[in-house]
């Protein structure tokens, strides 16, 4: 059963007690059949709650409640899964590590726990100017047009690898909400691969056409609606299997280029590493 990651961000702009109110209230709003993992993780300027909760079905409603009550509480909800695999390594990398992390059992000891250091925050000078401010890629196309000329287009070409840089990393202070969006998007390459997905309702084999560190495009007559979730299994060349959840983030009805865009939210290791080793074969090849 898939299981999707949620996080929510606080300034010191957040009303505490509004907070408190509504982590304490999270197990109505978002049932789950087995306990939610639950990391809270402290920070300079910043709090953030991560949720990794397993549901029957994609709960877009539960979803879009909760997002309204992370906003009036004064924060801001991403929703994980649909960030591109190296940006939710980023917003990972720089939002849920450190020294003050917690990984805890209810949402009444979130509750306390983030209601405190929002409290702190809050009697700190200067204040934040409102929310912290969400990542522009949530809701983005992650697939090749080339591929699919109805898809959304990206608003620019991903750029080449930069060389890597001799800047320090940023101090543990920076809030992560103005880091981690400036990540690109994995680079997509043209394939050919067996693949095959299932709904609750079919069971489809087709070929993926182009795939990224983040999802694939999938041309197949069966179109899943978008926000759903399908599991994927990926024949790759060398004989290994990706196998996996994916997101439906885009449906194009052409009747001879239409198909699926997925996004993968599966975080696995041993998938994500046999994934970036493919994805290494293929840039490190003379075609590409």
């Amino acid at each position: 059963m898939p299981v999707f990651g949620l996080a929510a961000l606080w300034n010191g702009s957040a009303r505490a007690e509004r907070v408190r109110d509504l982590v304490e209230g999270l197990g109505a709003l978002l049932p789950s059949p087995k306990p939610p993992g639950i990391v809270v993780a402290l920070r300079e300027v910043e709090a953030t709650l991560e949720l990794k909760v397993e549901v029957p079905s994609y709960p877009r409603s539960a979803v879009e409640a909760l997002t309204e009550e992370v906003e009036e509480s004064g924060g801001i909800l991403v929703e994980m899964w649909r960030l591109p695999k190296a940006e939710r390594d980023a917003f990972r990398a720089r939002a849920l590590t450190g020294p003050d992390l917690h990984e805890l059992e209810d949402f009444e000891a979130a509750a306390i726990v983030l209601h405190g250091h929002l409290q702190q925050l809050a009697v700190r000078e200067p204040i934040p100017d409102g929310p912290p401010q969400g990542p522009a890629s949530v809701r983005i196309a992650y697939f090749d047009t080339a591929t699919n000329a109805q898809a959304p287009a990206p608003s620019q070409e991903p750029a080449p690898p930069e060389a890597p840089s001799k800047e320090e990393p940023p101090k543990q202070d920076t809030p992560a909400y103005e880091t981690f969006d400036t990540h690109r998007r994995g680079r997509r390459f043209a394939v050919k691969l067996e693949m095959e997905f299932r709904t609750e309702l079919d069971f489809v084999r087709e070929h993926a056409t182009n795939i990224s560190n983040g999802g694939l495009f999938v041309r197949t007559a069966h179109r899943p609606p978008v926000d759903s979730v399908v599991t994927v299994q990926v024949k790759l060349p060398n004989g290994e299997r990706l196998q996996g959840d994916a997101l439906v983030v885009h449906v194009v009805d052409d009747p001879y280029k239409g198909g699926v865009g997925l996004a993968f939210i599966n975080d696995d290791t041993r998938f994500a590493e046999t994934l970036d080793r493919y994805l290494a074969s293929l840039a490190s090849s003379p075609s590409s």
